[in-house]
């Protein structure tokens, strides 16, 4: 199976896709809190993780993938008293039947970033 690249970058951007296909894995590059207009959304670790969570959802399912199909979960939080409000956002995303292997880190975020979000999704095929 040839390699897809989803959301890849316009003139002048950065270099990277937003994911890429290969082999039935599907990567996801980090997601951040920004809307549609590609604008930070500020707020609390409730709203900004909403968001990231809500456009890591975005792009796995622009894919031809679902939450359920997501093996793999990275997180960076900024401020590890966080983490609390970052798993009662992420728990409504992923079920404990299809829940993934996670590891969350804090991370000094860039801008008012709080948090950021990659995964790792597999489909067999």
């Amino acid at each position: 199976m040839a390699i897809q690249r989803f959301g890849t970058p316009k003139q002048g951007a950065l270099p990277f896709a937003k994911a890429v296909a290969a082999g039935g894995f599907l990567y996801v590059s980090g997601q951040v809190p920004r809307d549609e207009k590609g604008e930070i959304v500020c707020g609390n670790m409730l709203t900004q993780a909403k968001v990231t969570l809500d456009n890591l959802k975005k792009v796995v399912e622009s894919a031809g993938y679902g939450m359920q199909d997501i093996v793999k979960v990275e997180a960076w939080i900024d401020d590890p008293r966080d983490f609390v409000d970052f798993n009662k956002v992420y728990a409504q995303y992923f079920s404990a039947e299809h829940a993934p292997a996670r590891v969350t880190v804090q991370a000094e975020m860039m801008s008012d970033l709080r948090v950021e979000v990659a995964c790792v999704a597999y489909k067999a095929q």
